[in-house]
């Protein structure tokens, strides 16, 4: 009996040491990991967000964990330990069914793009299997006092009365929102602000209608602008270039995409943009800002892909341009 009692306690010893080793002292020590730089607790409309996005499984489809990897320098910046000090527990996913969320506040700053995102995900993302929240919503006859609709494309939207989000929606958004990675010397901003995709679209061939030149013996890479186009536009404008009705500008045919002076368009890409008309129409959303995202060379990339797209014939940007437009801050 003693031996048994002797084994027993040696390997509930040995158990309790293994915990502390592999377990309980490396959690003390990454508790006080500090925050990283500008990294910041989350409020409490934000937290209650983060509560309905672990309740309704978003964590089984999404990470928010940008691995050091090339196929990851699309989500953003690899990540890094005080990104996660205000996140606990740390909602890291384990698969990719859809895209890496680390950085999606930023490569998706409209709350008009996210309530039709989560209401309908064909609606901006056509190739979307995610399951719709229509749940998260209510269909209303009149709009409350105070609340404002979605504008939900028409062939996604219910034939009668209009889409608002119900507190559970806009707590989920204001998260969604909250997701963003801030500079850290040494890493960098990477480029590509995060499409619907995991990794960046495969290179596409060159064709006539995709091609492009300018003065000065540039010609702008056609695949490359395709690409980074997909990657950081398409979302919003789609890959039609006809945008989302009432909540994402067109820019086939759009005045500024297909004028002789690149001015505006360089600005727009570099700058963003926000409360626009065009065609008459008002569009509220939000376009983030390139400037600090992108090179030169990819902005030009992507402005010449659109002006060379949807029956757009706009003459060709260069890097230069883009470079004096950016020095300009205009």
């Amino acid at each position: 009996m003693n031996k048994l009692l002797q084994i027993a306690g040696g390997a509930v010893l040995i158990y309790i040491c293994i915990v502390l080793g592999i377990a309980v002292i490396p959690a003390i020590d990454l508790s006080k990991t500090p925050p990283g730089p500008d990294v910041k607790p989350l409020t409490a409309l934000q937290a209650e967000g983060r509560d309905v996005y672990a309740a309704n499984g978003c964590g089984y489809c999404h990470t928010q964990q940008v691995r050091p990897l090339p196929e990851d320098k699309v989500f953003g910046r690899p990540s890094a330990p005080g990104d996660f000090a205000y996140q606990t527990p740390e909602l890291l996913g384990s698969e990719r069914t859809g895209p890496d969320l680390t950085n999606v506040g930023s490569s998706k700053p409209s709350d008009v793009w996210q309530y039709i995102h989560l209401f309908d995900p064909r609606a901006v993302v056509p190739e979307s299997i995610m399951p719709n929240f229509k749940f998260l919503f209510r269909v209303v006859t009149t709009v409350p006092p105070g609340e404002t609709a979605v504008p939900v494309p028409a062939a996604f939207a219910p034939k009668e009365g209009q889409v608002v989000p119900t507190a559970q929606a806009k707590a989920l958004v204001a998260y969604l929102l909250s997701l963003k990675q801030t500079s850290i010397p040494g890493y960098g901003m990477n480029g590509g602000m995060g499409g619907m995709t995991s990794a960046a679209p495969a290179a596409m061939p060159a064709s006539p209608s995709t091609s492009a030149s300018a003065s000065g013996g540039y010609n702008y890479d056609a695949a490359k602008g395709r690409a980074l186009f997909t990657a950081n536009c398409s979302a919003c404008h789609q890959a039609t270039g006809e945008g989302v009705p009432g909540a994402f500008p067109p820019l086939k045919g759009n005045a500024a995409v297909d004028s002789a002076d690149p001015t505006l368009h360089i600005h727009t890409v570099l700058q963003g943009a926000h409360g626009v008309t065009i065609g008459g129409v008002a569009y509220s959303s939000v376009m983030p800002p390139f400037a600090a995202q992108l090179s030169d060379a990819e902005i030009a990339n992507i402005i010449n892909y659109e002006r060379s797209s949807w029956g757009n014939h706009a003459r060709a940007v260069t890097p230069s341009d883009v470079a004096a437009v950016r020095a300009k801050g205009q």
